[in-house]
């Protein structure tokens, strides 16, 4: 698999510069490289407490991400997943650490906890306080008699990060980071593994199946489970949580990689109307496992002096900040956009027809995305097959018997229902038509005139490799006949895959190598509409 990477083993120092020379001065590093590999507030005068975390690279933006006023002091970073060595934790410390003491805060994985133990010991030799603490907030695996450590961990850099700007000393900050350890759990869920920079990715998680419990190290998780929807996702995870959260529960929403952020605001949603949680903090990428493609939940129940540490505000671009869920405000719309509803009447010819459009458009949709995605971003299946369902559903609100104000009503109900360019070229065409119907037109006419108007306005002609090139032609024969125009508009939609140079809609912006030997997607709408309009008429 192919990464915007140079040298593998030039990755995590390079990673690491571009966060550095991006911070406006605010990060500095120790002049350690390649081994040592610490980043730290420039600020820092060691006047209070520190704290440092880190551990394997991978995890972006933690650990040095959330090095700043309010949260860590230095992050020691190791190789992707890999811990830092003792020597880099103890320069770390040494080169923060003052009079008021340093805090390590370590996820519980066996090389942190060793390497950062033994750089403590070291530091404690050498006349410096030193306190550590272990998160150990994955639930996922309650058999073993050490959880591992994962974006729970954000919640003790946070609240520890507030009480240490805020002048307490070590032991309070200690005892603080200990008591939320104690209360925090995590579990996460992906669709897929990670793929570690220069090796093959592990294809573990078949299709149709999720992961339940992985780590952020891609290790497995406690099971694979079916996976359906979002929502389906979220509610296991939030199952698993529920015997652990009560109370005000504050709650972290993790990206852990390559999740979009659209697929991490539907978890959100689900999340939050499930009532488990008061505040949130995400979704965002917090602690990340490279490319996964799944999410995580940490919560914890916060007093009073903790939900006021998590709420202090940090300049940290990393960190999303702390909100209160509440329920959306709606707003009524504007006065002027609602189209005068039409009244409902009944013809059951009418009827028929449309629903069948309907059902060829909705039966089509794989086949028109996956031509669409020769030559665009693989939509217009489902863009068509999403206003057919509407439609489908909304004919009892229709004037199916009077064409003059069903044409209209068409093109008003294919503009909200139906997004992108498609909708309101759609919405043009059925208003125009109507237009013309009103002035005496013929059916035949009216639609041509809709054609026409939608040229005028689209710019579009026949040549220009959209679905005028079905539509057109397919107008032009239905005089003659449904057979003759779903005739003349399949030869329309075949003779766009020999058109190279799409002069309109967004084909128009894709290389020419891209078009060859595809049908436009619009045009082979259309065909497919005539067409299957046609076999049933024949029967």
């Amino acid at each position: 698999m192919a990464q915007f990477i140079n040298a593998k083993e030039d990755l995590v120092t390079e990673a690491i510069d571009g966060l550095l020379t991006s911070s406006g001065g605010a990060l500095s590093r120790l002049d350690g490289y390649p081994h040592i590999k610490v980043v730290f507030r420039s600020d820092w005068d060691k006047s209070k407490v520190a704290l440092i975390s880190g551990g394997g690279s991978g995890h972006e933006p933690a650990h040095a991400g959330f090095v700043g006023k309010g949260m860590l002091t230095a992050a020691v970073c190791g190789e992707v997943f890999a811990s830092p060595s003792v020597e880099a934790v103890l320069a770390g410390i040494l080169a923060v650490t003052g009079d008021a003491g340093c805090l390590l805060i370590v996820k519980n994985y066996t090389g942190d906890r060793l390497n950062f133990g033994l750089a403590a010991e070291r530091a404690r030799a050498q006349g410096r306080k030193v306190e550590m603490v272990v998160v150990d907030d994955d639930i996922a695996l309650p058999d073993l008699p050490q959880s591992r450590g994962v974006a729970g961990t954000l919640f003790v850099h946070k609240i520890a990060g507030a009480l240490a700007e805020d002048g307490a000393d070590l032991q309070a900050v200690t005892d603080a980071a200990n008591a939320v350890i104690g209360k925090v759990a995590s579990i996460g869920m992906s669709l897929d593994t990670c793929t570690i920079p220069g090796s093959e990715k592990e294809d573990r998680i078949g299709a149709g199946k999720a992961e339940l419990g992985l780590g952020i190290h891609g290790e497995p998780g406690v099971e694979q489970v079916d996976f359906s929807t979002a929502m389906a996702a979220m509610e296991t995870v939030v199952d698993k949580l529920k015997e652990h959260a009560s109370g005000d529960i504050v709650a972290i929403v993790n990206n852990l990689g390559s999740t979009t952020p659209l697929e991490m605001s539907v978890l959100t949603h689900t999340l939050t109307a499930s009532g488990l949680v008061k505040q949130i903090i995400g979704p965002a990428p917090l602690m990340t496992s490279l490319d996964m493609h799944g999410f995580s939940v940490s919560v914890m129940h916060a007093t009073p002096a903790e939900h006021s540490a998590l709420a202090a505000p940090v300049s940290l671009p990393a960190w999303p900040g702390m909100a209160a869920v509440t329920a959306p405000p709606v707003v009524p719309l504007p006065d002027g956009l609602t189209p005068i509803e039409p009244i409902p009447s009944t013809n059951s010819r009418t009827q028929s027809i449309i629903e069948n459009v309907a059902d060829l458009l909705i039966a089509a949709e794989g086949e028109l995305n996956a031509l669409d995605a020769k030559s665009g971003d693989g939509d217009t299946g489902s863009t068509l097959a999403t206003a057919a369902r509407a439609l489908k559903s909304g004919l009892d609100r229709m004037p199916l018997a009077d064409l003059t104000q069903l044409f209209p009503a068409l093109g008003n109900e294919l503009s909200q229902t139906m997004g992108g360019s498609s909708g309101v070229i759609l919405a043009i065409y059925f208003n125009a038509a109507g237009d013309a119907c009103a002035n005496g037109a013929s059916v035949e006419k009216a639609l041509v005139d809709g054609l026409r108007r939608v040229s005028e306005v689209g710019g579009a002609q026949v040549g220009d490799r959209t679905m005028i090139d079905a539509l057109a032609p397919a107008l032009e024969a239905l005089p003659n006949g449904i057979a003759a125009a779903a005739a003349a508009a399949r030869a329309g939609a075949d003779n766009t895959a020999s058109i190279h140079r799409a002069k309109a809609g967004r084909a128009a912006y894709v290389p020419e190598e891209n078009l060859k030997g595809h049908n436009d997607p619009g045009a082979q709408a259309v065909a497919l509409v005539f067409e299957g309009l046609a076999k049933e008429m024949e029967t």
